[in-house]
């Protein structure tokens, strides 16, 4: 087994903490408590060929596999975690699932906008009363209406919502779930943009279709094919969000590891304690053990094996081991942990998301489940 990188991903990961640096760190904590997505920022990323990094060339992307994208949205989320979920969100959600799955007259009038950031992509298929069941409790619908669809009804949090461009829809028809192209111009409204405990930054909204008619052109695959869409692309999707969680848990670490270095208390550094020791040891083999598991679940999600146990157990450690290290983290911190002063806060509440969002971790553990038994 090769653990080392390939170069272009190390190139890939090495540009972005550059740019992460010097245009995403420093704004940061003004993000979180702003409750602001630096869309120049984005769309900078673009320019730079920072996005769609898994679309092929022709498209205007790098042609890459699902492990750099990866690494890529670890590195953003080292900095922000609420940036990183709206570049995975924007980049795998959206636009690979394009890239999968789209014509390819709809791959050559999207995908170059998406890749080239000029427009942001949000994926729409959670509702206000489906969240687990998703298609079960869908509500959303479509109608065959002369030479197109009309689609009626409304999402709800939905990443990247409030200043998407380009919205990739499920509705059903009776017992048929089909997936759509919709643009904010066919009429696509964004009422409400939600406040969240965590994830400030990373715009979340409501999302309403009133009698929205668009041409047969915008279906993708054709009617019927939205289960196939949506559980084809879980294992690439749940691998590459695993990586978000690291980045913060990871950042969590380092935070700990340096203020351990420097904190004293009854005359010595706080690192010399061995409980705070041990829970540095242990959110050390933690992250690494995600870090492995999310790589050989990116691996696995390149080679399209049809098996999601491996994807879902990634995200689902991912998640777990992002909780609980930036929860010790904030412990080591103590008090100041507990401000405003200092981000663990801000790393606790981005961390918890991804056990909520992307699917649940109980959703996480009964996929596992299964497949283990059909297995």
């Amino acid at each position: 087994m090769d653990f080392k990188l390939k170069d272009e991903t190390i190139a890939i990961r090495d540009l972005i903490k550059e740019f992460a640096v010097k245009k995403i760190e420093p704004i940061a904590a003004r993000i979180d408590r702003e409750d602001q997505f630096p869309v120049e920022i984005f769309r900078e990323m673009g320019r730079l060929g920072m996005l769609g990094l898994t679309i092929p060339e022709e498209y205007g992307g790098a042609g890459l596999d699902y492990l750099t994208e990866g690494v890529a949205m670890e590195e953003i989320s080292y900095y922000s975690g609420s940036f990183g979920l709206s570049y995975g969100a924007h980049n795998n959600l959206v636009a690979d699932n394009i890239s999968r799955n789209a014509g390819k007259e709809q791959k050559e009038k999207y995908l170059p906008g998406l890749v080239s950031g000029e427009k942001m992509g949000s994926l729409c298929l959670t509702e206000p009363g489906a969240g687990s069941d998703a298609l079960g409790g869908m509500r959303t619908t479509y109608e065959s209406k002369g030479d197109g669809y009309e689609i009626n009804g409304s999402k709800t949090f939905i990443t990247n919502a409030p200043l998407a461009d380009v919205f990739l829809v499920y509705a059903k028809n009776g017992k048929s779930y089909s997936a759509f192209i919709l643009e904010r111009g066919d009429g696509v409204e964004t009422p409400k943009k939600i406040r969240k405990f965590g994830m400030r930054g990373s715009p979340t909204g409501e999302v309403s279709f009133k009698n929205i008619r668009v041409g047969k052109e915008r279906i993708i695959k054709g009617e019927g094919q939205a289960k196939s869409i949506i559980y084809n692309g879980l294992n690439a999707e749940r691998a590459v969000l695993a990586f978000g969680p690291l980045g913060i848990a990871r950042r969590a670490l380092d935070e700990a590891l340096n203020y351990s270095n420097q904190r004293e208390q009854f005359g010595k550094k706080i690192g010399e304690f061995e409980l705070i020791q041990e829970k540095l040891a242990y959110m050390f083999t933690r992250l690494e053990a995600a870090r492995l598991l999310a790589y050989k679940a990116a691996f696995l999600a390149k080679e399209k094996v049809s098996d999601p146990s491996f994807a879902a157990a990634s995200i689902m450690l991912a998640s777990e081991t992002a909780t609980s290290i930036t929860k010790d983290a904030l412990q080591i911190f103590g008090g100041y942990g507990y401000s405003e002063e200092y981000p663990l806060e801000r790393y606790l509440r981005d961390a918890i998301l991804y056990e909520i969002g992307a699917g649940t971790t109980e959703v996480r553990k009964i996929v596992i489940a299964k497949a283990l038994l059909k297995n």
